[in-house]
């Protein structure tokens, strides 16, 4: 009978020892990372629950239907009313205003300096460009008070000292940034193929932008779109200073008028007491505003969704 020399237990070599540590590193960094994806996803639904359940208290004393259809909004007054229109046509006729000047100024921007900008001239007009959009909300604002509308009364000399007309045209070019900047980076993602094929069968370099690259990035310029609707919904700190805080039932931009955010921001500075009607306005609001912004985030990733081209 043979006996087999059993080899000696030895320890395992120093690249297996060194593999099992990265493999531990690997999954510490996994678990960072998923927990800070999940805090976002918290603070996402921690929003949603505050609005939802201080909502459910404000509509235990208005009913739904009157907060939809009533079109005064007073809850701070003796005679209150909670009618939600006269906040949200201000928020939409500002917003409408808005992206008249931002979408397309920022599209135009885009094809330059996606398709005929020289290399130089594109690094360095973007960052300035980019730059535009860090300015602060506040500055815009007294720019749109003191610069703009002394500017527009000179045109319109019946224009009031605030209107939706100077706060809209200054959060379009607020906007413009973020509008320019994605939707130039989703033409620069084309494949140079496409243009080139085009370019071959004798295109000139704007109709190439115009029928091959532009529809080739639709999702992305749909996605630009969409942020440049939410930045201009959510705006406060322009019409909060030239639009006037006054919440009338207007379609007029050239009339004062309060947006939803403008309203909260002026009942969270006020002394009504914790708790009151007039206090869970502002989350009735909020949560409106709230669902406008879902809207059109739904949109988007529809649109993104439809028109998506994989290369």
């Amino acid at each position: 009978m043979v006996r087999v020399p059993v080899p000696a237990i030895s320890h395992p070599p120093k690249s297996l020892r060194r593999n099992h540590k990265r493999h531990l590193k690997e999954r510490i960094i996994e678990l960072l990372l998923f927990l800070a994806a999940s805090f976002s996803v918290f603070i996402t639904f921690a929003i949603i629950y505050l609005l939802i359940s201080e909502s459910l208290v404000f509509f235990e004393h208005v009913s739904l239907w009157d907060f939809l259809t009533d079109t005064q909004w007073t809850p701070l007054f003796d005679d209150a009313h909670y009618g939600i229109l006269p906040l949200v046509s201000g928020t939409a006729v500002s917003s409408l205003v808005a992206l008249a000047i931002a979408l397309p100024f920022g599209t135009i921007i885009a094809i330059y300096l996606s398709e005929f900008a020289p290399f130089a001239v594109r690094e360095i007009a973007k960052p300035f460009l980019e730059l535009l959009g860090g300015i602060p909300t506040v500055v815009y604002g007294y720019f749109a008070l003191l610069f703009v509308t002394p500017m527009l009364q000179t045109i319109f000399p019946n224009l009031p000292g605030f209107s939706l007309l100077s706060a809209g045209l200054v959060m379009g070019i607020m906007i413009i940034p973020y509008v320019s900047s994605m939707t130039e980076d989703a033409m620069r993602s084309v494949p140079m193929h496409l243009r080139e094929g085009s370019y071959a069968i004798g295109a000139t370099r704007f109709q190439t932008a115009a029928k091959v690259v532009m529809p080739a990035s639709l999702s992305g310029i749909a996605a630009a779109y969409i942020l440049g609707i939410s930045r201009a919904v959510g705006e406060t700190m322009v019409v909060a200073i030239a639009a006037g805080m006054q919440p009338n039932l207007v379609w007029n931009p050239m009339e004062p008028a309060a947006t939803i955010t403008t309203y909260i921001v002026q009942v969270s500075l006020g002394d009504l007491p914790h708790g009151s009607v007039g206090y869970q306005t502002i989350f009735a609001a909020g949560l409106t505003l709230l669902l406008l912004t879902l809207i059109f985030n739904i949109l988007g990733h529809l649109l993104r969704k439809r028109f998506r081209e994989v290369y």
